[in-house]
């Protein structure tokens, strides 16, 4: 006959069970959630009649809910969505300790990475919310980018909004060569739109404007500013920035 300590570490471990699949099952009813509405969203796109094929690219997401299903993230290569806005720190695979202190630099326009891990790690005077960090392996050296935040065991992960999870070339494929050789050459040339503009040089922010045909906008391009007049989406003006980045 089970004692009273055995029948409570069995209805413990009964009650972790229960809360665990409970996640799982609230996951994947989420995910397919999401999916559905993804479908629905290319339905009226098609249904609209639009002429622009990007808009009925459907970028794959992974919906990571916590520390492991975050892992996902090191099955394949991850190619950053928004070039020179998500910073990395250099990272000691022995100790697992994350540098903080020593910001190394931004991660490029749709640069690939191969994501070896994914942890938590407590920068300085986070005040007990820890960041969640997938590391990565460049030059020989090993980096980690935060890509959320855990605090009391609750996670809010952004991965999907940092990294496609498919190579860019295979979503736009439908893009020129032309265009292609622009953005590997990191350059925004007349007749790119602005997604192709972000994939060459990065992060932009747009000028204030009550204009619906045209449009600046000014990129930081990693320490080399650009400013892009876009005429009805298409770029017809590429100039240095001479006031600099000023994002």
């Amino acid at each position: 006959m089970n004692s009273p300590e055995t029948k409570k570490k069995i209805q413990l471990l009964l009650g972790v069970a229960i809360v665990v699949t409970a996640a799982r099952t609230g996951y994947i009813f989420y995910q397919r959630h999401e999916d559905y509405l993804a479908a629905e969203k290319q339905k009226r796109v098609q249904n609209a009649g639009y002429s622009d094929p990007d808009l009925y690219v459907n970028p794959k997401k992974l919906y990571p809910y916590d520390l492991q299903s975050a892992k996902q993230l090191t099955r394949q290569p991850v190619w950053v969505r928004e070039g020179y806005h998500y910073a990395y720190y250099p990272y000691d695979p022995a100790s697992k300790r994350v540098d903080f202190k020593h910001e190394t630099g931004l991660l490029g326009p749709i640069e690939e990475l191969h994501i070896t891990d994914v942890i938590t790690a407590m920068p300085p005077g986070a005040d007990q919310q820890k960041q969640v960090m997938a590391v990565f392996e460049k030059d020989g050296k090993h980096y980690a980018v935060p890509i959320g935040v855990e605090a009391g065991d609750e996670y809010k992960i952004y991965s999907d909004y940092i990294f496609f999870v498919e190579n860019p070339r295979d979503l736009y494929q439908h893009w020129s060569a032309d265009v292609w050789q622009a953005i590997a050459q990191h350059q925004v040339k007349p007749g790119m739109n602005e997604l192709q503009a972000s994939f060459a040089v990065g992060m932009g922010a747009p000028d204030p404007s009550g204009d619906d045909e045209e449009k600046t906008v000014r990129y930081p391009n990693g320490g080399k500013p650009l400013v892009v007049v876009f005429h009805n989406g298409k770029a017809s003006q590429v100039t240095a920035d001479a006031q600099g980045p000023g994002l």
